[in-house]
C-alpha cells in the first residue's frame, strides 16, 4: 500500500511542546514565534523533516501556521480545515483562528502590546514578512530573525530526504532543457536581469525536465539554482541525488554545489543585476543579495507560467493518463456497486480497494495525494484524512465522499465524486444537485482572453448561492504533468487575478459541507483551449473554453422509494383508470374528450356574440404511412384514450392504416404481442415486480471489438476507452445509460 493509515497527529504533546517553546523564548528575550507550515521552498507540501507546525500542535492539514505569544497561541486556518483542527489540536492550549478574515498582524496587536517575535527567514517570504512589518508600524513590536527554535526542541526529528532524482523524458516533458533555458534567458533580458534565483522545487523541475521524490505524493527534486541569461546554471543540491544519468542529461552547461554554500554565493553577486520572487523566495535569500550589494529586480517566478501553460504534447499526455485512471475508477465504482453489504465496508476499505485498481494500470508511480474517504460526517472534513483511529463504516442513507488522484509518468490526476449508499434525504439530493449544476455550469463557459479565475469562479457558486448555501475553499487549483497536484500560479477562486490562458489545467470542484451530518463534492479536471467557432459570434473576438478531461460517471443521488442506478428504469405505471384525485393523464395531459370542449370552449369565446358563427377547419387528408409502426418499449405505456377500442395496456394511440390489408394484420399481429409482453389487464392477476437488472456497461464497437463512452461527457463530447489503454480484457465498467451521450445528473 502506498497510503498509510497510522494517525501521525500527536495533540495530546501539544501543552508540553508549547511550554517548552515558551521557556525557550524566555531564554532568548523573545515575547513570540511564527512556526509556519512551509518549508523553504515555501511548497504546499512538505516532508517529514519540515512538519514543524504539525509536531508543535498537531494539526496536519497543507495550509497554516502557528502564532505563540506569553498568554495564547494561535493556529490559522482557513475553511478547508476550521472542522480538521478542532479534532488535532489541543484546545485548552491552542486557539482555532480563521484566516484569511481575521489577519495575523491585527490578531497579534490584539495579543501582545509591544514585544520581540522571532522567525526563521528561511520560512517565509519577503512579501509576508514587510505585510506584518507594516501592521505593526507606530508599535513597539518587532520582527527578530532567528536560527529555527523548533528545530532545538525536536529531539527525533527525521532527517532530510535524499531520494534521487530522474530524467523527465523529452517525447513527454514536450521541450527539451535547452530549449527552455533559451526561453528564459530571453525573459530574463527582456527584463533587464542577468540571472534568476530559482526556489520552488516544480519550477526546478519543470526546467531541467527532472523528476524526485523528497516529497510524498509530488515527484519533486528540492534545491536551488541561479540561472544565469546565457544558459548556465549553479544547482545547489545533495550530491547524492544525482546519479550518473542524470548527470549527463544537466550537460556541461550545469555546475554542481552544495547547498550550504548557497547564502555565501548570493553575497558575491553584488556586480549584477539578479531577479528574485519576493512571494515565493525566502526571506533568507534576498537578505544574503542585500547584504551583498547586487541590484536586485523583485518580479515573478518566470518558470511559473511557461510551466502552467503545457505544451500540446504534454496535454495529449495527460489526456492518455486520464483515460487510464477513468477506467480504473470506472472499475473501482463497478466493484462497489455489486458490493452486497456496502453498509459493511469501512473508509479504509475503500481507500485500499481504489488503490488497488489504480495499481492494476502497471502505471501507477504514486497518489497525487492520500485519498480523501468521508463517509457521513467526515465527508465534511474537506482534507480528512482516515487512519485506523477514525476509520468509520459505511452506512445506509449516508453520502460517501472520495476524493483521489494519481501520479503517472505522463500526467498527474484528481477527481472527486460523492456516492450515495442508499437511499438519501431529499436535502442531501437537492444539494448534490446544485453542486452538480455548478459544475456544469464552468465546464461549458466561454469566455475571452484576459478573464481570470476571480471572473469565473461564481459560476460554480450561483447553484448554490440561490439556495443561501456556500462552500469555504477555492473552486479550482492549477495541476502540474508529472509534478504538484496543486500548481500555481492559475486557479479559479475569488482571490486569483491571473488571466487564465491556453494549455493551464485546472481543477472544477464546487462542494457543500454541514460539519456533523455530511459533505458534497464533485470535481473534474478541465484544460483551456480556444474556444470553437460559432456562427453567431462577432470574428474579431476570440474567446477560450474548457475541455474536460476526466471521465468518470457522476453517480445519482436519489429520495427514498427511487432506485440509485440512473440505468434502472421505474416500472410501469398501472394502465387502469387515473385516481379519482386527478384529471390527467398519466403524462400530465388531460383526456383527448377534455381537451376538445376546452378547444371548443375557447373558440367560443373569440367569436363574436352575434352573426354566422365560422366553419371549423377542415383536418388535412390523411396520408397513408408506408412502414407498419414498431411495437413500443414494453416499459413506455401509455394510458389508452377514449376513442381508442382496444383494450387496456395498448399504446393509447388508434392503429394506423398502412394502406394495405397485409400490413395491417401485421400491425395488428405486433400490437397483440406488445401487449401480451406488457402483461394481463388490470381486471386480471397481477405479475410480481420485475427484478432490477444489474449495473451494465454501454459499449460501441471499434476496431479493437469494443470501447467505453465517456459517461462524465455531459457537454457531449465522447471518447473511446480502447483495449490499448485497459488491456485485451477490460474490466466490467459502469456507465450509467441517462449518462450516455446527454450528459450525467441527479
Amino acid at each position: 500500500m502506498l497510503q498509510s493509515f497510522t494517525n501521525t497527529s500527536q495533540p495530546q504533546e501539544g501543552a508540553a511542546r508549547l511550554q517548552k517553546l515558551r521557556n525557550l523564548l524566555t531564554q532568548r528575550g523573545y515575547d513570540g514565534l511564527l512556526v509556519p507550515r512551509a518549508d523553504a521552498h515555501q511548497g504546499e507540501y512538505v516532508g517529514p523533516h519540515d512538519e514543524r507546525l504539525a509536531y508543535v500542535s498537531g494539526f496536519t492539514g497543507s495550509a497554516g501556521f502557528l502564532i505563540i505569544l506569553p498568554q495564547i497561541a494561535g493556529v490559522f486556518i482557513d475553511g478547508r480545515y476550521r472542522t480538521q483542527v478542532k479534532t488535532q489540536v489541543d484546545l485548552s492550549v491552542f486557539t482555532p483562528v480563521e484566516w484569511p478574515e481575521t489577519d495575523a498582524g491585527t490578531w497579534i496587536i490584539t495579543h501582545l502590546a509591544q514585544g520581540r517575535i522571532a522567525f526563521d527567514p528561511w520560512l517565509h517570504t519577503p512579501d509576508e514578512i514587510e505585510k506584518l512589518t507594516r501592521s505593526f508600524e507606530g508599535r513597539d513590536i518587532t520582527l527578530c530573525p532567528t536560527e529555527n527554535l523548533v528545530d532545538l526542541i525536536w529531539q527525533d526529528q527525521p532527517k532530510r530526504s535524499c531520494s534521487p532524482a530522474f530524467v523527465q523524458p523529452n517525447h513527454l516533458a514536450g521541450q527539451t532543457m535547452d530549449e527552455k533555458k533559451a526561453h528564459i534567458g530571453q525573459t530574463l533580458k527582456a527584463r533587464g536581469a542577468e540571472l534568476v534565483v530559482l526556489t520552488l522545487p516544480d519550477s526546478l523541475c519543470w526546467l531541467l525536465n527532472l523528476r524526485g521524490g523528497d516529497v510524498a505524493r509530488n515527484p519533486i527534486l528540492h534545491g536551488f539554482a541561479l540561472l544565469w541569461a546565457d544558459g548556465y546554471l549553479d544547482l545547489f543540491v545533495d550530491a547524492t541525488k544525482i546519479g550518473k544519468d542524470v548527470a549527463a542529461h544537466l550537460g556541461p552547461k550545469t555546475r554542481l554545489l552544495p547547498p550550504n554554500i548557497l547564502t555565501d554565493t548570493l553575497e558575491k553577486l553584488g556586480a549584477y543585476k539578479v531577479m528574485i520572487d519576493p512571494s515565493t523566495a525566502p526571506l533568507a535569500c534576498l537578505a544574503a543579495l542585500q547584504k551583498g550589494g547586487a541590484h536586485i529586480l523583485r518580479d515573478d517566478d518566470p518558470c511559473r507560467l511557461p510551466k502552467a501553460c503545457k505544451n500540446s504534447i504534454e496535454i495529449d499526455a495527460t489526456k492518455q493518463a486520464h483515460l487510464r485512471d477513468g477506467a480504473a475508477v470506472c472499475a473501482f465504482l463497478h466493484w462497489l456497486d455489486n458490493q452486497p453489504e456496502k453498509a459493511g465496508l469501512t473508509e479504509i476499505d475503500i481507500v485500499k480497494q481504489l488503490e488497488g485498481y489504480r495499481t492494476a494500470t502497471n502505471h501507477l508511480h504514486d497518489l497525487s495525494f492520500d485519498t480523501i474517504c468521508g463517509a457521513g460526517p467526515n465527508g465534511a472534513i474537506m482534507h480528512y484524512r482516515v487512519t485506523q483511529d477514525n476509520n468509520r463504516t459505511l452506512r445506509w442513507g449516508e453520502p460517501l465522499l472520495v476524493d483521489s488522484g494519481g501520479q503517472y509518468h505522463d500526467g498527474t490526476t484528481d477527481i472527486t465524486r460523492t456516492i450515495a449508499i442508499g437511499p438519501q434525504l431529499p436535502e442531501v439530493c437537492d444539494i448534490y444537485t446544485r453542486v452538480l449544476k455548478g459544475l456544469i455550469a464552468l465546464s461549458r463557459i466561454r469566455f475571452p482572453y484576459g478573464v481570470a479565475g476571480c471572473h469565473l469562479d461564481v459560476l460554480a457558486r450561483a447553484p448554490l448561492w440561490m439556495a443561501g448555501q456556500d462552500f469555504d475553499h477555492g473552486t479550482g487549483h492549477g495541476v502540474g504533468v508529472f509534478l504538484s497536484v496543486h500548481e500555481g500560479p492559475q486557479r479559479i477562486s475569488r482571490l486569483s487575478d491571473v488571466p487564465l490562458n491556453e494549455g493551464m489545467i485546472l481543477s472544477n470542484e464546487p462542494g457543500y459541507y454541514r460539519p456533523g451530518f455530511f459533505g458534497i463534492r464533485l470535481e473534474n479536471l478541465i484544460v483551456v483551449t480556444k474556444a470553437p467557432t460559432i456562427s453567431c459570434s462577432d470574428t474579431h473576438r476570440k474567446q477560450l473554453s474548457f475541455e474536460t478531461l476526466t471521465f468518470v460517471p457522476f453517480r445519482a443521488i436519489k429520495p427514498p422509494g427511487q432506485p440509485n442506478q440512473t440505468n434502472h428504469r421505474p416500472p410501469p405505471e398501472p394502465t387502469g383508470a387515473p385516481p379519482a384525485s386527478s384529471s390527467r393523464g398519466a403524462k400530465g395531459r388531460r383526456p383527448r374528450a377534455w381537451r376538445g370542449r376546452r378547444a371548443e370552449r375557447q373558440r367560443s369565446q373569440a367569436e363574436p356574440a352575434s352573426g354566422p358563427k365560422r366553419a371549423a377547419p377542415t383536418a388535412p387528408p390523411h396520408t397513408p404511412h408506408t412502414q407498419p409502426e414498431q411495437p413500443r418499449e414494453p416499459n413506455r405505456a401509455r394510458r389508452p384514450s377514449p376513442q381508442d377500442g382496444r383494450p387496456a395496456g395498448g399504446t393509447g394511440r388508434p392503429p394506423k392504416h398502412t394502406g394495405g390489408a397485409a400490413a395491417a394484420a401485421q400491425h395488428q399481429a405486433q400490437l397483440q404481442a406488445s401487449n401480451q409482453q406488457r402483461g394481463p389487464t388490470p381486471g386480471g392477476p397481477q405479475p410480481s415486480p420485475r427484478p432490477v437488472p444489474p449495473p451494465r456497461c454501454f459499449r460501441a464497437p471499434d476496431s479493437t471489438g469494443w470501447s467505453l463512452l465517456s459517461a462524465g461527457a455531459y457537454s457531449g463530447q465522447q471518447r473511446p476507452l480502447t483495449a490499448a489503454v485497459l488491456g485485451s480484457s477490460p474490466p466490467p465498467l459502469v456507465a450509467p445509460r441517462s449518462q450516455l451521450p446527454r450528459g450525467g445528473g441527479a
